[in-house]
């Protein structure tokens, strides 16, 4: 299969531009890759989660520089 790839895609550099792009766009379409609008909503879903977890006392926030101080802690050994 990989010999079969290189093959198509050294044709395909062959392309036009216009129609190298047109067959981009149709092989990630093909892969079933979520749209930058669908991960624009999933982001904005979460977070509203996030925020009302906070509004609501559920979660607790622990400040960048803490987080980083744990960080370096743990990778530093």
């Amino acid at each position: 299969m990989i010999a079969l790839a290189e093959k198509i895609y050294e044709q395909a550099l062959d392309l036009p531009t216009e129609d190298r792009l047109l067959l981009i766009d149709k092989l990630l379409h093909s892969a079933n890759l979520p749209t930058q609008q669908e991960i624009d909503k999933a982001w904005a879903i979460e977070a509203e989660r996030r925020f009302r977890s906070v509004e609501a006392g559920k979660s607790k926030l622990i400040s960048g520089e803490k987080v980083f101080e744990k960080i370096k802690k743990k990778f530093s050994k």
